[in-house]
């Protein structure tokens, strides 16, 4: 397969193009003809036109590429050699939500024939590829694992809103389903990956290294969370005892703050539904999810503790939150937690909750959330929330947020970014 890929007598097509998905595309279609599909025909356009729709990539990350964007499942019956890369989200229960990674499953399922790989991109608990993908494969395929097609297992290691580490900088773990496909799938990989890659010994292996990334981030994250609660109620700060510690060479140097997103927050859930499955209640991971996840209604609750000890009364009180994306200089929302600080302040309420942030989409906040941002911060607020330390932010000083404080403001730095530089409002961080 790698031989023919090279020779481009094959084809490689990535199915699901977003924040994974499309730089695979693209650094591949540098080096083979490669077909990037995705389900919604608008993004399809866009990229047609050289626009990245998750805003991670500029034109220029385009040119120089072999590649057919298209909607049109039809045209996947060109390729030999077949990239997953869509979402693994969760659902209401925090359970895994499957339905994209099994509905691109079958799509690739149609259009498999005798000879061709398979490799998944898209993070799962152990076993679920070879458990829940390959049967289906089987099934719309007609054909048999291993000995019609074969199937590997890559995990995505890339970090929206990173220059740095990228999908070619980065090490790549990969996985085969036997030794010649290991083999193929991770000369293929080495290609475009220009840190090379860790041959894994097999699929379930590469699976389980993924998950336990973001589990272990996780965990060390809910660490600092509930240290924070800690040395809250003791009346010292988290990043100035961190800071402290820090000095020791093997402190680990983690940090307090909201977990959202689309892999930290949402991975460990797949582990525990698999130790649950397995007959295991895993208690640290479970432990670690409950906490990070309680923390935009803590920081919330903290707000009203200090906006009421200011004398200042909720029903009238207009609060000002700073970003709304998941993680700094992003412009993903999936999974923001700082929507809770949001639905918490208006569950005590809160009069006036304003929410700014220039790197969200105003429209995909309000269809996803049910509440519009602001274009800009208006008026005096009774208190500021700077949930998310974008780069327009970073920069602003006390007297930038001075315009819009009432008196008596109260200033929540969830970040830790404004430490020893607001001196005239109420301040308080994790």
């Amino acid at each position: 397969m790698y031989q023919e890929l090279l020779d481009k007598k094959a084809r490689l097509a990535v199915i699901g193009l977003g924040y994974v998905g499309l730089p695979i595309a693209l650094e591949f279609a540098r080096k083979l003809p490669v077909i990037g599909f995705d389900i919604n025909a608008k993004r399809v356009e866009q990229m047609r036109n050289s626009i990245d729709p998750s805003n991670e990539l500029d034109a220029d990350a385009f040119k120089g590429c072999d590649i057919t964007f298209t909607a049109n499942p039809d045209d996947l019956r060109q390729a030999q050699f077949f990239i997953v890369a869509v979402p693994t989200p969760i659902d209401e229960h925090n359970m895994p939500d499957l339905k994209p990674l099994l509905a691109a499953t079958k799509t690739v399922g149609k259009a498999l024939k005798k000879g061709d790989y398979v490799v998944y991109e898209s993070t799962v608990y152990p076993c679920c590829t070879e458990d829940d993908c390959v049967p289906l494969l089987e099934a719309e395929s007609g054909l048999k694992f291993k000995t019609d097609f074969k199937v590997g297992f890559s995990p995505e290691r890339i970090n929206p809103g990173d220059k740095e580490h990228t999908l070619t900088t980065v090490k790549k773990i990969t996985s085969g389903c036997d030794a010649e496909s290991a083999e193929e799938i991770a000369k293929t990989y080495e290609l475009v990956v220009k840190a090379g890659v860790h041959r894994a010994s097999s699929i379930k292996v590469a699976e389980a290294a993924k998950i336990i990334e973001n589990t272990q981030r996780d965990i060390n994250i809910a660490f600092m969370n509930e240290l924070s609660i800690i040395f809250n109620r003791i009346g010292i700060n988290t990043f100035e005892v961190l800071e402290a510690a820090g000095t020791k060479w093997n402190f680990l140097k983690f940090f307090p703050g909201l977990v959202g997103g689309h892999c930290i927050g949402v991975d460990p859930y797949y582990l525990v539904h698999k130790a649950k499955e397995l007959g295991y209640h895993p208690q640290i991971i479970s432990a670690g999810r409950f906490i990070n996840d309680s923390m935009g209604g803590y920081v919330a609750k903290q707000t009203v503790k200090k906006m009421i000890a200011a004398d200042k009364a909720c029903k009238e009180a207009r609060v000002l939150i700073m970003g709304v994306t998941f993680k700094e200089d992003v412009s993903d929302i999936r999974n923001s937690k700082v929507v809770d600080i949001y639905n918490e302040l208006k569950s005590f309420g809160v009069g006036t909750v304003d929410v700014f942030d220039p790197n969200a989409d105003a429209q995909e906040v309000q269809h996803e959330y049910g509440f519009a941002t602001v274009g800009q911060p208006t008026g005096h607020y009774d208190a500021i929330v700077a949930a998310v330390s974008h780069r327009q932010f970073v920069g602003h000083d006390e007297q930038w947020f001075a315009q819009y404080a009432a008196p008596g403001c109260v200033f929540v730095d969830v970040k830790g970014i404004y430490r020893n530089k607001i001196s005239a409002m109420t301040y308080w961080s994790l």
